[in-house]
C-alpha cells in the first residue's frame, strides 16, 4: 500500500467520525420522546455532514427509510459529484430506533465506506442470517454444518470448551429455534432486544464476554457488520433469510439464492473499508451522547481495514443552544 493511499484512508476515517457524531447528536435530542423524529433528524445530520466532504458517495444500503427518513436511502448521492474519491456507503443513522424512542440503551449511529462497486448490493432482501466471530475463527466455521458443529468449530478455534461459549442472539421469534439449538449444544445464549451491529463488534473485540453473533436480523445491519469485521480481520458470514412470502418472491424474481451463504469478502470486496459508530444512548460498547453544560460529549468507535487495531475516541462539542 503506497503512503498516499494510506493517508487518504486515514483522512476519511476521521472525517467519517464527524458524520457519525453529527447523526448521533441529532438523534439524542429525541431519546425517550417516542417514535418518528429521531431517524429523520439523524439522517439529515448525516447527509449534511457528508455534503461537506470531498467525496462522491452513493448509498448502497441503508436503514434510514425504515426509520422514517426521506434521504440517506438507497441510491442517494452525497458529497461532491466532481470529487476524485468515488465511494460506496452503508448507513444506519439510528441503529436501535425503537429503543431510542423509549429512552433505552444501545442505540448508535453507524456509517461505513468502501471504494465504488466494492459493497454488495442486496436488492430487495430485508433480512439476513448472520455469523460473526473473532479473528481466530476466520475461515474455520462451516456454514453448511449443523449448529452443534459450528459451535464445536468455534470452540476449537478459540481454544475453549463449548460450555464456556457465550453467543449473542437477537431476542426475536424467528431466532427461538436457534436459541434452543445453542443451549442444547451446551453453549450459553446472551439475548439482546436490539443491536446486531453491536453484537458482531462484541464478538470481534476483546473483553466483551461475547464469543460470536448468530441469528437473523436486518440486511443493512448485516452489511455494516461485515464492513466492521473486514476492517478487524474477523469472521462474518451471511445468508439472505426472507421472513415474508413477498420478500422470498422478490429474491427469487431477481435471481438471488436464499440458500447461499456469502463470505465477508464477497459482501465487502475491498480491505480499504472505513467504519465509524457513535453511541446515541449508552450501551455495551459505547457511551451515549451526554450534555455537559455548554458541551455535548460523544464516544465513537473507529475501524479501518488499512490499520491494525481500533480506536475509541471521546469528543466534546459546543452545544448550539448555548
Amino acid at each position: 500500500m503506497d503512503p498516499a493511499s494510506s493517508q487518504s484512508a486515514e483522512f476519511f476515517l476521521y472525517e467519517l467520525r464527524v458524520v457519525a457524531e453529527a447523526a448521533a447528536r441529532a438523534a439524542a435530542r429525541f431519546a425517550g420522546r417516542g417514535p418518528g423524529e429521531a431517524g429523520p433528524a439523524a439522517a439529515g445530520a448525516m447527509r449534511d455532514a457528508l455534503n461537506q466532504l470531498s467525496l462522491d458517495g452513493t448509498v448502497i444500503v441503508s436503514d434510514a427509510g425504515r426509520e422514517g427518513a426521506e434521504f440517506m436511502v438507497e441510491a442517494d448521492r452525497v458529497g461532491d459529484p466532481s470529487a476524485a474519491h468515488k465511494l460506496d456507503l452503508a448507513v444506519d443513522p439510528v441503529e436501535g430506533t425503537r429503543f431510542l424512542a423509549r429512552g433505552m440503551t444501545n442505540a448508535m449511529s453507524v456509517i461505513a465506506v468502501a471504494p465504488k462497486n466494492m459493497l454488495f448490493q442486496p436488492g430487495p432482501a430485508l433480512y439476513m442470517e448472520k455469523i460473526a466471530a473473532p479473528v481466530a475463527a476466520f475461515g474455520k466455521i462451516d456454514f453448511n454444518a449443523p449448529i452443534p458443529d459450528r459451535l464445536a468449530a468455534l470452540a476449537d478455534a478459540l481454544d475453549k470448551p463449548i460450555q464456556d461459549l457465550s453467543i449473542y442472539v437477537l431476542e426475536r421469534d424467528r431466532n427461538k429455534k436457534l436459541v434452543k439449538q445453542i443451549r442444547k449444544a451446551g453453549a450459553r445464549v446472551s439475548l439482546f432486544a436490539a443491536g446486531d451491529i453491536a453484537g458482531a463488534l462484541m464478538a470481534a473485540l476483546p473483553g466483551t464476554g461475547i464469543d460470536a453473533l448468530m441469528g437473523t436480523g436486518g440486511v443493512p445491519e448485516g452489511i455494516l457488520a461485515a464492513c466492521a469485521m473486514r476492517a478487524l480481520g474477523a469472521e462474518f458470514l451471511g445468508r439472505f433469510d426472507p421472513q415474508q412470502p413477498q420478500e422470498a418472491k422478490a429474491l427469487k424474481d431477481t435471481g438471488m439464492d436464499k440458500n447461499r451463504w456469502y463470505t465477508r469478502n464477497e459482501i465487502v470486496a475491498s480491505h480499504d473499508v472505513q467504519f465509524c459508530a457513535t453511541g446515541i444512548t449508552s450501551g455495551s460498547l459505547l457511551d451515549g451522547v451526554q450534555r455537559l453544560d455548554a458541551y455535548e460529549r460523544t464516544q465513537t468507535l473507529l475501524l479501518s481495514g488499512l490499520n491494525d487495531g481500533y480506536e475509541i475516541l471521546t469528543a466534546y462539542h459546543r452545544r448550539e443552544d448555548t
